[in-house]
């Protein structure tokens, strides 16, 4: 954890587009999160996410409780990240694969947060890594071979 980053990867059995509408639409994110706090896109938000573009989600992790994101990485069909207010970023990329697959990789990465050391110490960064590996799971279940 010396980078500051968790990542898992995961052969998802369709294509990157596929998996991209999902990413680039916050109503959806519910659907495929595994950590269990990704409770539902607010109201007046955009539909389809785009570089720059900031979306509201409801959460959950005891309390309920809003969180604002920007996207700050974006290229079509391949990688996209959100930064929520204290900087740190979860970031997709996604490589098309042989046969209409995609190794897809999802990223935790606090390198970029106002507080880096705070969030090191925390549960966060071993937490976030079993959520990823769920959230995955969650994917390729939308996706069966």
């Amino acid at each position: 954890m010396g980078s500051r980053q968790v990542s898992r990867t995961a052969i998802v059995a369709t294509t990157p587009e596929k998996i991209f509408g999902l990413l680039a639409d916050p109503a959806q994110h519910p659907l495929i999160d595994g950590s269990g706090t990704v409770r539902a896109a607010q109201p007046g938000g955009p539909d389809r996410l785009s570089l720059g573009a900031t979306f509201g989600m409801d959460m959950k992790l005891g309390p309920s409780y809003k969180i604002l994101n920007t996207v700050v990485e974006f290229e079509e069909d391949r990688l996209i990240a959100w930064r929520h207010f204290n900087g740190h970023r979860w970031r997709w990329r996604l490589e098309p694969l042989d046969g209409g697959r995609t190794e897809v990789t999802e990223t935790f990465d606090w390198s970029t947060a106002k507080f880096p050391l705070a969030i090191t110490l925390s549960p966060f960064p071993r937490k976030n890594a079993q959520g990823i590996e769920k959230t995955l799971a969650r994917l390729a279940e939308l996706f069966p071979a």
